[in-house]
């Protein structure tokens, strides 16, 4: 969170000054610029326009580098491997870029491969951000920031790793194939080591570009509530979170044998195992959050580790008022008012942020980050808040709730009790969620013929 001043000149100058920085220093500094662009809902529109080029237009590595690292990798030359290769980057990002190739067999490829320095260079970004922090502590004793320095030592190294990265990409492929709006691509082992990921080639465009969904008919509406009904999954009800959905790595695209619209989730590197204790007591806490349960919100925030912040907390991870957490978040609309509080506050109540940040466990962190990005496309996609929202959250956090309680029975009758009562609850958020439709339909109808009789 930063300072802000009022002149739109003074933001735009900055912005660029920290793009620049971020280019320049490369590595980890662009994956702090790659968030910083999506919060659309939080920072000015200079700071959010100016970085979001580094989603997919951060610096290149060079054709030579990039035939080097094969070269070491995969012990042959780029012929030998692919009847085209092209030279021009698909996108760039903070560890790597991806290029489109074609195999010898016909098969059209995307191959993601590691800048040639960002190994050695991570680690010294990291030495720079630890350095950095620990003076700011000296200088600034309220302001403690040594768990950023944490968790980039322990998430560096596994994006780095591609080869994990595969894995999870079919991990998570195989546990949300439910979910027939979802492509997770294919990755081709054989052409595939810890610098290089060889995968299946799907094009698309970004989430948060609207021009590209309107262009090709594709419901905005659609797209935000499958990306939360896929988050909200992986969250409650699995809690194994892919927890990089900037714009850059969720496409779109309307599926090449049909008409159906699907979501290409890509960049697995990063993924957050959620703790099942932890994952309980935030189900809970969202449940609360979302009937507007205040009891519920404190039991379960202060479980969480937030303590006496509580009320701070339940508004950072909504990005919500402290009257509209009091209200219940889906009974409440989201205002432009309401968002310009929470900016005001962002700056005003910045040690208490600094504090919360420590107190809570370190899952947290990756989740809030997953919130903050998740939010920052609802925002550009302008589905802030919706009813199907909170309510497919609700559906996961009650499966989730009654499989671990199923899990801890002691009798088949008391199962029993446990499917029943989680069978009523469901049925009831589905006659809710038909009601709702009822009335926008209602709704609808009513004012074209309003808007017909006054014409």
């Amino acid at each position: 969170y930063f300072f802000f001043l009022s002149s739109d000149h003074v933001h735009r100058r900055s912005a660029e000054r920290l793009r620049d920085l971020c280019c320049a220093n490369r590595g980890t500094f662009i994956k702090v610029g790659q968030h910083l662009g999506a919060l659309d809902y939080l920072l000015p529109e200079e700071y959010t326009s100016t970085l979001k080029v580094l989603h997919s237009r951060a610096p290149q590595s060079t054709m030579e580098e990039i035939q080097q690292v094969i070269r070491e990798d995969l012990g042959k030359e780029l012929s030998e491997l692919f009847v085209s290769f092209e030279e021009q980057p698909q996108g760039a990002a903070s560890l790597a870029q991806v290029h489109k190739a074609v195999l010898h067999d016909g098969r059209t490829v995307a191959v993601k491969v590691q800048h040639p320095k960002v190994q050695r260079q991570s680690s010294k970004d990291i030495m720079v951000i630890e350095v950095l922090v620990k003076a700011v502590n000296w200088l600034f004793p309220d302001f403690a920031f040594m768990w950023l320095v944490e968790e980039a030592k322990k998430n560096m190294p596994l994006e780095l790793d591609f080869l994990n990265e595969g894995h999870n990409a079919e991990k998570v492929a195989n546990m949300l194939s439910h979910f027939p709006f979802l492509k997770v691509p294919m990755i081709y082992w054989d052409l595939s080591t810890k610098r290089i990921l060889t995968m299946e080639f799907l094009e698309g465009g970004q989430v948060n570009d609207r021009e590209y969904m309107q262009k090709h008919h594709i419901n905005v509406n659609e797209i935000s509530e499958n990306l939360g009904k896929m988050y909200s999954e992986m969250i409650f009800v699995h809690g194994f979170v892919h927890c990089d959905p900037h714009p850059g790595n969720v496409l779109v695209r309307k599926c090449p044998q049909g008409q159906k619209t699907e979501i290409v989730l890509l960049d697995h590197g990063l993924y957050q195992v959620l703790e099942p204790g932890f994952r309980m007591d935030y189900c809970r806490l969202w449940m609360s959050l979302i009937k507007g349960d205040m009891s519920g919100v404190e039991r379960y925030s202060r479980r969480l580790g937030a303590g006496d912040l509580y009320p701070l907390f339940a508004c950072v991870l909504t990005a919500r008022s402290w009257n509209a957490v009091n209200a219940g978040i889906s009974s409440v609309p989201v205002t432009h008012a309401e968002d310009v509080e929470i900016r005001t506050n962002a700056t005003l109540y910045l040690p208490q942020i600094s504090d919360l940040l420590n107190r809570v466990p370190r899952q947290m962190l990756l989740l809030l980050k997953t919130n903050d990005l998740l939010r920052g496309i609802e925002t550009t996609l302008q589905t802030r808040a919706s009813s199907s929202s909170f309510i497919n959250m609700s559906r996961c956090c009650v499966r989730a709730v009654a499989r671990h309680k199923r899990s801890k029975a002691q009798s088949r009758r008391r199962c029993l009790q446990i499917t029943l009562a989680e069978s009523v609850s469901l049925w009831k958020l589905s006659v809710y969620e038909f009601l709702l439709w009822i009335r926008g339909s209602v709704m609808a109808r009513w004012l074209s013929s309003l808007l017909a009789f006054l014409h």
